[in-house]
């Protein structure tokens, strides 16, 4: 196996894991730890979910952003960030910047202490707001990877 189909292979591995995972939070745990299918305290139900699986995200979001970056630069891709042709692999780094933003700043620094309080005080209004942005990355995220595979094997919208 050459050093570029070991590299995809990898690539596709971590987003299966990576956003397979935000897929399963959103539309599975979030829901039944709203509805307290999971017990009383809708926090801890939440946070034994998100501890679980923050690791496996954040390894899963470094290695999409090694192979990304080895592949583009591999394959001299560079030029694709020029025009809206190639808006998909804007769109990839993107929502890798995001995720990797949230993973490894904004939960670790910012929501969690947040969230837990607000949590605590208002459950309702926590797990709805929760829920949203879930919903908001997994839809940002299956438009990228519908684009990712449809731009990769030449269909184009521009």
């Amino acid at each position: 196996m050459d050093d570029i189909a070991l590299a995809r292979a990898l690539h596709v591995l971590g987003i299966v894991i990576w956003i397979g995972g935000v897929a399963m939070a959103t539309t599975v745990a979030i829901p039944a730890v709203r509805r307290g299918e999971l017990g009383a305290d809708r926090l801890r139900a939440f946070e034994a979910f998100e501890h679980r699986f923050v690791w496996q995200a954040r390894a899963a979001v470094i290695l999409v952003g090694l192979t990304g970056f080895y592949m583009i630069a591999k394959l001299d891709l560079w030029d694709r960030f020029h025009g809206l042709a190639f808006w998909w692999m804007h769109a990839m780094v993107c929502l890798w910047l995001i995720f990797a933003f949230i993973l490894f700043i904004g939960e670790p620094f910012i929501l969690h202490r947040r969230f837990s309080g607000w949590a605590a005080k208002s459950p309702d209004a926590a797990f709805a707001w929760l829920r949203r942005a879930h919903i908001v990355l997994l839809v940002l995220s299956l438009v990228t990877i519908f684009g990712a595979v449809a731009g990769s094997h030449g269909w184009s919208i521009f």
